[in-house]
Formats: C-alpha cells, structure tokens, sequence
C-alpha cells in the first residue's frame, strides 16, 4: 500500500480497497449461485452486483460534473442515466469484468477533475450541502454495506466468504 498524498488520492485508495473485497465476494460465489437470494423481497447476489455498479456509475457521473445535482431527475431515471452497461451485463464474469473496468475509469475521471473541485459543496439527496468528497466516502461505505450482504448469502449458502478465508491465511 502506497502513502496517499492528497485527501483524494486517500479516498480514491480506499475504494479501491472497498472494490477488491466486492469483486474478490463475487468471484467467491459459483455462477449457479446467482439468482440466490435469502428472502424473495431481497436482491439477488446477481442483483446487488448490478445495485454496486450503478451507484457507483451515477455517482461518478454526477460528483465529476460542474454542475451536479442529485435531484436533476427521480432516483431510478437517475440510475438509468448512467449504468447502462451495468444492466446489459449478462455473466458473473461480464460483471467482474465492468466491477474492475468501472473503478478505473471512475479514479482516471476524479483525478481528472481534482482535489479541488471534490472540496467544493454541492447539495445531497437530503436537500444539505456537503463537499463531493464526502459523498465519495458515501459511495465507498455504499460497497463496503453491500459486500457485508455478500458475505451474509455466502454464509447462507454454506460458502466462506472470502476475506474470512484471506483473514484465516487461507
């Protein structure tokens, strides 16, 4: 792990902490596995790898432009505006592969806008100001939420999650 030099490149570092203990869950989960899920009002392991991804995808989206707005449309049109290629996915592998693609692009495109435009306050979901930057670490705590799902259907599933496993030196 390298020394971070800025406040952005601490934030970008932890989610791509965050990001590897997504992907590292999913590909613990055999692709039969999928469509699991503990209760039928739930998403499925499948669908809450999608969920990551278009979070991920609108706030990206939203946090580099000049002039962002959560409220610019409902939360779902919202979605829509920015995962398309999240929703056309098909296999386990075809999201792995978007999970590891999308971080990238996401950090080359928040180090393109800079320290100084993630300082500047926007307006939230709930109406408050906060910097951009705090709602990145939103975002990173959005994962980490959802990666803790993961790991509970693993556990349902009879599966060790894998940084159980990791942990254990396994």
């Amino acid at each position: 792990m390298t020394q971070s030099t800025t406040r952005l490149e601490e934030a970008l570092e932890a989610w791509g902490d965050a990001r590897r203990g997504v992907i590292d869950e999913v590909r613990n989960i055999p692709a039969k596995q999928w469509d699991f899920r503990p209760t039928p009002d739930v998403k499925s392991v499948r669908e809450l790898a999608v969920h990551i991804l278009e979070v991920a995808m609108l706030m990206t989206g939203e946090l580099t432009r000049t002039d962002t707005n959560f409220r610019r449309a409902p939360w779902l049109k919202l979605l829509r505006m920015y995962a398309g290629s999240a929703y056309k996915a098909k296999s386990r592998t075809e999201l792995q592969r978007i999970l590891r693609l999308q971080l990238k692009s996401a950090q080359r495109e928040f180090r393109s806008v800079g320290e100084l435009h993630m300082l500047q306050l926007i307006e939230r979901f709930d109406g408050e100001k906060g910097t951009r930057l705090a709602w990145l670490y939103h975002g990173i705590a959005q994962e980490e939420y959802h990666r803790g799902q993961l790991t509970v259907y693993e556990r349902l599933m009879g599966i060790e999650p894998a940084l159980t496993r990791r942990i254990r030196g396994g």
